[in-house]
């Protein structure tokens, strides 16, 4: 059995504390009141000569004392100019007060997204009933395990939400169903029938309900598939129909939590391919991360029936998902550019504009490493070289998760600060501490498995 090693523990509640604190700083130094951030604007625009007053008011001809007219127009144009600087000091504010929120729901669900693709990657290995995998099971079922955690402070992010502690789903703002309401957005109400705050929050527990029902099914048939005789596979017959139930109910419910989680901030602006495009980025980066744990176990001497063939399998995986991601980001970006519809070109104007460096880099990371590195076939056999396409897929994949979020509830106020990278350290130190945990907890290897046998001389 594993043993969670005192170093990979300092490490991990190392990244906890220090992410804690780095995330902790973010949102203290958020400003406490728009007047605050009324002033950051003055004295910016003070540092800055204040050109844009003085250029409007020479516009607007108000300098004329002999000129009756003139002073009417002044006040006209100071009384414009002040709601202008309020509208956009209250619009500034929010931002930067969603700035830690959006930094820690970014990171949070990057992680349980990992957690949930490497179970669902483990359904798919016991219903496709593959000969190659079982030796990995124990893997994806200690990577699958943070589902819990994460699923857990998921929920409670939404909660948050809905308890207007943060403005992340402006679909939330009170009034916005309201005809005559300043907040009243016609596209909005007509969407209040699925986007209300009760039955959002009820479709996110029963997801997250369901997803550990099975985690907690097909941990407890593997476990006793082992204590059975031999010859006796009942507990592995009823892990094959848990595993087709539980992919039927994923592949309807990933697509609503999809919307409701990630394209709902933006709740002007849909795709039909957007359920998709965020499966294919859940795919890759679970698989990722069972080949990152997998060769961390190999090294560290366990696993020692997996060979070089079991890791050019994931590799395979990782390469063939990454291909699937780009063409799916190119799909979605290709037919809106072409259509050219004011309302679905938003989303990408915004990303290019406003996020130009990090919206082209994730597709570079996630398209061009993957298949400079991992295209020739020797290549996936070679741990250095899969530890390195991994470890690109993870970081790009983060910022595709980062993009698709900080848009629509920061705008251009982003930054990679305190709180990006303390959110991040936190997770990773849950997520690394969990997942090992769970891992050391019960043997390997799947000794009861009926292809147990062929996994231990997968060979090509």
């Amino acid at each position: 059995m594993y043993k969670v090693t005192s170093k990979l523990r300092i490490f991990a509640i190392a990244l906890m504390i220090l992410g804690a604190l780095f995330t902790a700083v973010g949102f203290w130094a958020v400003p406490s009141s728009q007047a605050e951030v009324q002033q950051m604007i003055d004295e910016d625009t003070a540092a800055h000569g204040g050109g844009h007053v003085e250029t409007t008011d020479d516009q607007h001809g108000a300098t004329d004392p002999s000129d009756e007219n003139s002073y009417v127009a002044s006040d006209t144009t100071d009384a414009h100019m002040d709601s202008h600087d309020n509208d956009h000091a209250e619009h500034l504010y929010h931002q930067l007060k969603n700035r830690p929120w959006s930094a820690v729901f970014v990171a949070a669900f990057f992680f349980f997204m990992i957690g949930l693709a490497a179970l669902v990657f483990l359904a798919l290995q016991k219903v496709a009933q593959a000969g190659w995998s079982p030796l990995l099971f124990r893997v994806m079922e200690g990577v699958g395990s943070y589902i819990l955690p994460g699923g857990i402070i998921m929920f409670i992010l939404l909660l948050l939400s809905g308890l207007h502690f943060n403005h992340l789903f402006i679909w939330m703002e009170e009034g916005v169903d309201i005809v005559g309401h300043e907040n009243y957005d016609a596209l909005v109400a007509g969407k209040t029938g699925y986007l209300n705050v009760p039955f959002w929050l009820f479709r996110a527990g029963a997801f997250i309900v369901g997803w550990n029902l099975y985690l907690w099914n097909i941990r407890r048939f593997g476990l006793k598939q082992d204590e059975a005789k031999s010859g006796d596979i009942v507990w592995y017959k009823k892990g094959f129909k848990h595993s087709a139930m539980f992919l039927v109910f994923f592949i309807v419910t990933e697509s609503i939590m999809s919307w409701d989680w990630i394209m709902s901030v933006d709740p002007h602006w849909f795709s039909t391919l957007f359920g998709w495009y965020v499966l294919s980025s859940m795919f890759v980066s679970g698989i990722a991360t069972i080949a990152l744990v997998t060769i961390f176990l190999k090294s560290k001497g366990y696993l020692e029936f997996v060979n070089d063939s079991h890791i050019h399998d994931l590799a395979k995986f990782m390469f063939g998902f990454s291909i699937f991601w780009t063409y799916l980001w190119f799909s979605q970006f290709m037919l809106i550019w072409y259509s050219n519809i004011p309302e679905e070109v938003t989303y990408f104007v915004t990303r290019i504009e406003d996020y130009n460096l990090l919206f082209f880099g994730m597709v570079a990371i996630n398209f061009l490493f993957p298949i400079l590195i991992l295209m020739n076939s020797d290549f996936k056999r070679v741990n250095w070289f899969v530890v390195t396409a991994g470890i690109f897929i993870l970081i790009g994949h983060y910022i595709d998760i980062y993009v698709m979020i900080m848009p629509s509830t920061v705008g251009p106020s982003w930054f990679i600060g305190f709180p990006e990278i303390g959110a991040l350290m936190f997770f990773a130190g849950l997520f690394i501490w969990y997942i090992f945990h769970t891992i050391s907890k019960v043997p390997l290897i799947p000794k009861g498995d009926p292809y147990l046998g062929e996994s231990k001389h997968f060979h090509y």
